[in-house]
């Protein structure tokens, strides 16, 4: 039987402090992120994804590694997973601050996404810690772009939607299915 990986929130204010202590910031994005800005844990996690400064990388794998953390895959130091061989995995964006504190950020596809400087003034709380994280606009605008939402990514945003009144775009909001819809759809004409 396999077991499913997860990402506790003890072992991500872990994680976190630790980072936080050597003057590395980090700001949460996905679904930690969201859970964060929501201020309680809405379900559970594979995995942290994290934004923090290209500057910081060598220091935070080195931190890191003595967690026993170390590279999975991507393209270091831009975009990449640290994992630590037993499910726990922390997915890091890296980005360049521009003159206007833009994080500029290379993908594992070579484009560049610019993540806007209002998006780093996100706060909320994982278990009562504090944290940073990305705004709630900026949260949806990171997931309306680069990947089909699926089941999860739209309660996520369902969910920002409801507490801070973000608006979603078209993509980000489930398909009510119509009886006429769901019969049509099953007719083989």
């Amino acid at each position: 039987m396999a077991i499913t990986p997860e990402m506790p929130a003890s072992t991500l204010i872990e994680l976190l402090q630790i980072l936080d202590g050597e003057a590395i910031d980090v700001w949460l994005d996905g679904g930690w992120g969201v859970d964060a800005l929501l201020g309680h844990q809405s379900r559970k996690h594979r995995d942290v994804d994290v934004i923090m400064r290209e500057a910081d990388i060598p220091k935070a794998l080195q931190i890191l590694g003595r967690r026993s953390l170390s590279f999975k895959e991507g393209s270091l130091p831009n975009s990449f997973v640290l994992a630590d061989g037993a499910g726990l995995e922390v997915d890091v964006h890296a980005v360049v601050l521009d003159q206007g504190g833009n994080g500029i950020y290379r993908m594992q596809n070579g484009e560049i996404w610019t993540y806007p400087v209002e998006g780093f003034s996100g706060s909320g709380t994982v278990e009562g810690v504090p944290v940073r994280c990305l705004s709630p606009a900026i949260q949806v605008l990171c997931h309306a772009h680069g990947y089909e939402p699926i089941e999860k990514d739209f309660r996520d945003m369902e969910l920002l939607e409801k507490r801070f009144d973000v608006d979603l775009p078209r993509h980000l909001k489930r398909r009510p299915q119509s009886s006429e819809g769901v019969a049509s759809a099953s007719r083989k004409d």
